[in-house]
């Protein structure tokens, strides 16, 4: 595996003294150092391969084989970052929960996995995701997908190999066992994106796809770019007015992140791409719009990664298409966070199962997926989560949530909290606000005496500062996983109809198996109090 440089941390010695001996609290308040801030310029110029505007995808579905193909594992993650060792306990750890989860359970059915829809799992891990349109929810599992009825969960079309997006195309990204996928719904043009890895040549390709109408089953604008001999793993995709934003972490032990000319795409002409290198970062997100309050004319995207136990750098990314001499890169802004270490040492395997003895990774060296932004009029907040070790209980895991608001002035940790279970060890989560700020966030969870299974917990807006509800299960697992590669990522998504409810998907075992038998489940949630 690669591994990120050492960073030199004396400069952060005295900070994370002081943070240790002061004690953050849950609320979270905190400052935003501006030091060594830096704007980066000239953006590297990537040219799209090749682009085409496909068949409708509910006809190339029907004449696509079965999604069912050889059974083997995906590409390992490459963990580029030594383990962050926070100094004394975590002071933004919830030690109790609130009461009962207020959310509601709406919908709660079966998504790609083996055995359902006819369905045979190919690959592993399955890098589950999904988002939600005017009337279908679109679940991706890495090399296929489904669409669904949102409103009655039935299934519309699929499962379907992933490179139905990229047929007619040709070249690398028509070819089946790509992986790392992104679905996404932009709701501010009313579209849906999809992103692919094509993995099994040199050069590598970045694979998109954009539909015609808000409708899934439509036709799509295909394009693909070639990234050259470093591979550009683990890409995640984001939705801002000016672009579609993507990151990559690159196989030579650094991120990249571009943005890719959403007007061009919208519209099915020629496309290209902005990126900027970051040598001394490992794993961004960028920021991604929830709800009708979107970001300002001409204001930045947001990309955020883990910096020290006690910080998160963000960055700015200001694109033009028009003239790239006016792109700019700018940061890192550090932001004070309260002590935290990663969960299993970053990159270890440390996550227990019952019977099965093999502990799974926890990918507890970055952020997890998304990096939620949400304009609420009075105020801008990003919401993300991440793995870590819990200061009380028997558990090796819990997961480290955060506010950041005023990102494009001063950012501040509005609220933050470590949400850990005495039962299980939670990991995998993923996180968002609906529009009256309640936050969900979703997860994986398990231990020594219970499989993994899906859980959720959340707030009200008029909880506690930094307080999460009572975890509830969405899908109780029946087995473990005899391989130690759980999935890369989860998603919470919003329905864009009525920016109230959440959609979570993850995995789960139906049976004790070896790596290719996961299955995934789609939920859906609904806080009474957002109207």
């Amino acid at each position: 595996m690669k591994r990120f440089k050492n960073r030199v941390l004396v400069q952060s010695l005295l900070l994370l003294t002081l943070v240790a001996l002061s004690g953050l609290t849950n609320v979270g308040s905190s400052t935003a150092s501006a030091q060594n801030v830096t704007v980066q310029r000239n953006p590297r110029i990537l040219q799209q391969d090749q682009h085409n505007l496909s068949e409708p995808l509910g006809e190339i579905i029907k004449n696509m084989p079965s999604a069912a193909f050889e059974s083997r594992t995906m590409i390992e993650p490459g963990h580029f970052r030594p383990p962050i060792i926070g100094i004394g306990p975590d002071a933004a750890e919830q030690r109790e929960p609130l009461p009962k989860l207020k959310a509601k359970l709406l919908q709660n059915f079966a998504g790609v996995g083996q055995g359902d829809y006819g369905y045979s799992d190919s690959l592993t891990p399955p890098d589950t995701n999904a988002s939600v349109g005017d009337t279908q929810v679109v679940e991706f599992v890495n090399d296929s997908f489904a669409i669904f009825d949102k409103t009655t969960g039935a299934l519309i079309a699929g499962p379907t190999a992933g490179s139905a997006f990229w047929t007619g195309l040709g070249g690398p990204c028509a070819a089946p066992l790509q992986g790392d996928i992104i679905i996404k719904y932009d709701q501010l043009a009313q579209r849906w994106v999809a992103l692919y890895l094509a993995f099994e040549q040199v050069p590598y390709y970045i694979c998109s796809a954009v539909s015609t109408t808000s409708d899934a089953t439509s036709s799509y604008n295909q394009y693909s770019m070639s990234f050259g001999d470093n591979l550009p793993d683990y890409p995640k995709l984001s939705v801002w007015p000016d672009a579609y934003y993507l990151n990559t972490n690159v196989n030579g032990g650094y991120a990249d992140a571009c943005a890719l000319n959403r007007t061009a795409m919208l519209s099915g002409q020629p496309m290209t791409a902005q990126c900027f290198t970051k040598t001394n970062e490992a794993s961004f997100l960028p920021s991604d719009v929830d709800g009708a309050g979107i970001a300002t004319a001409g204001e930045p995207a947001f990309f955020v990664d883990l910096a020290t136990s006690t910080s998160l750098h963000l960055y700015k990314f200001h694109v033009d298409f028009t003239n790239p001499n006016n792109t700019t890169f700018t940061g890192p802004t550090s932001i004070t966070v309260a002590s935290y270490t990663s969960a299993c040492g970053g990159f270890g395997q440390c996550i227990p199962q019952p019977a099965a003895g093999q502990t799974l990774d926890s990918l507890a060296d970055r952020l997890m997926y998304r990096l939620a932004y949400r304009n609420f009029g009075d105020h801008e907040s990003l919401f993300v989560t991440h793995s870590v070790t819990p200061s009380s209980g028997s558990q090796v895991s819990a997961l480290r949530w955060y506010e950041i608001q005023n990102p494009d002035g001063t950012p501040v940790i509005a609220q933050q909290g470590t949400y850990a279970n005495n039962k299980a060890s939670l990991w995998m989560g993923s996180i968002a606000s609906d529009k009256a700020n309640n936050l969900l966030l979703g997860f994986s969870g398990s231990s020594t005496a219970v499989f993994p299974f899906v859980g959720i917990t959340g707030r009200l807006s008029t909880d506690p500062q930094g307080a999460m509800e009572t975890l509830k299960t969405l899908k109780a697992g029946a087995g473990s996983q005899e391989y130690y590669r759980w999935g890369d990522y989860s998603s919470m998504a919003l329905d864009p109809t009525d920016d109230c409810t959440f959609w979570y998907t993850t995995e789960y075992m139906k049976t004790t198996t070896g790596a290719n038998a996961w299955s995934s489940q789609l939920s859906s949630l609904r806080f009474p109090a957002c109207n």
